[in-house]
């Protein structure tokens, strides 16, 4: 963990919540020559490509900021002599859709719509629940969101719990503000 100066402290947030519940179960372009709808065609191209690599950037670094939480919590079973739990890209899905809901602002930081989430996904369970996490500013968000779930009761319940399944969301948004969401699920 880097060590943050007093400035750098002031300008980082970092918020948890907890939930638990139980349940069962390229248009047209007008141009007027040749000349200019190729020139106009190579330059969408150009932006095209400059947008996917950008949007695959953030793709992939949401994706290592997934991988690093699963192996931390994964690592924090074992230690626990508790059983690892597997990765579901159904699961994770639903929690990746979370996460960019807060991080575009269409939904607040909260555990809302938790129920229809886990309903949304099409595994049998006995039990669910999730843990989320905001933060910015830290150079890296994975380790400052699993080590403040491990120092509160509530999300420590959570990953300690009798759960085998899991998924993982991340979304950074223009801001540089991380949403983390885990769900884990006690799969039959």
């Amino acid at each position: 963990m880097i060590r943050q100066t007093a400035f750098g402290i002031a300008l980082s947030t970092l918020v948890f919540a907890s939930g638990l519940i139980t349940a069962a179960n390229p248009g047209k372009i007008n141009t007027e020559n040749r000349e200019n709808q190729e020139r106009h065609k190579s330059s969408l191209m150009t932006n095209q490509t400059a947008i996917k690599t950008s949007v695959n950037s953030v793709n992939l670094q949401n994706s290592q900021l997934e991988i690093s939480i699963f192996n931390q919590i994964n690592q924090y079973r074992i230690k626990e002599g508790l059983p690892q739990l597997r990765l579901s890209e159904e699961i994770s899905k639903q929690a990746r859709t979370h996460s960019e809901n807060m991080a575009a602002g269409r939904v607040n930081f909260s555990h809302h719509g938790f129920v229809e989430r886990v309903k949304a996904i099409h595994i049998k369970f006995n039990s669910a629940a999730e843990n989320v996490a905001f933060n910015i500013g830290y150079s890296n968000p994975a380790n400052e969101a699993v080590s403040g779930w491990i120092k509160s009761p509530g999300h420590l319940k959570n990953i300690k719990g009798q759960y085998n399944l899991t998924g993982i969301g991340v979304a950074i948004n223009s801001q540089g503000e991380v949403y983390l969401t885990q769900i884990f699920l006690n799969g039959r």
